[in-house]
Formats: structure tokens, sequence, C-alpha cells
């Protein structure tokens, strides 16, 4: 991805709140649907990822990440923001 779309899609994202939270049971199939369906309707998402240290949330993102087939655009905290593009669009 160019790091002008990258950037593009960062600021455009600043506004957005998390349409989907992982919860105590982490990546289940149900969310893992919910994400697919936001990701189709919104293309551009953010998800707060409910994982008590960091490499445990980064590999939570690394996993949604790979199942969804989207684009990390970043990842602050808690939250991380993925882009997929709809090819329906």
């Amino acid at each position: 991805m160019k790091v002008e779309l990258k950037k593009f899609l960062k600021a455009k994202a600043h506004k957005l709140k998390p349409v989907v939270i992982t919860g105590q049971h982490g990546l289940t199939p149900a969310v893992l649907s919910e994400i697919n369906q936001a990701l189709d309707h919104h293309e551009l998402i953010k998800i707060r990822v409910n994982a008590a240290d960091r490499d445990e949330r980064r590999e939570l993102a690394e996993e949604i990440r790979r199942e969804t087939a989207a684009e990390l655009i970043q990842s602050i905290g808690h939250v991380i923001t993925l882009y997929r593009k709809n090819p329906s669009i």
C-alpha cells in the first residue's frame, strides 16, 4: 500500500468509532463475521481489541488482518484500524 494512501486513510479514520469490539472469548467466528460485514459495508473500520497485554493484542490484530484479507492501517493501544476495498463499489 502506498504511503500517501495510508496517510489519507489514517486521517479519514481519526473521527471513526470502533464498530466491533472483541470480547473476553477472543476472536470467535461470530466476531469475524461481524468484522467482514463491517468491512464490506464501510471499507475502513476501527476495532477495539480487548486483550490484556501488548503482544496478545498484536497477535490478535495480525490474526484479524489475515482472516479478513484486510490491510492494517494503524494500531494504537487497544484500537486497530483496518481497510479492505469493496470490489462491488
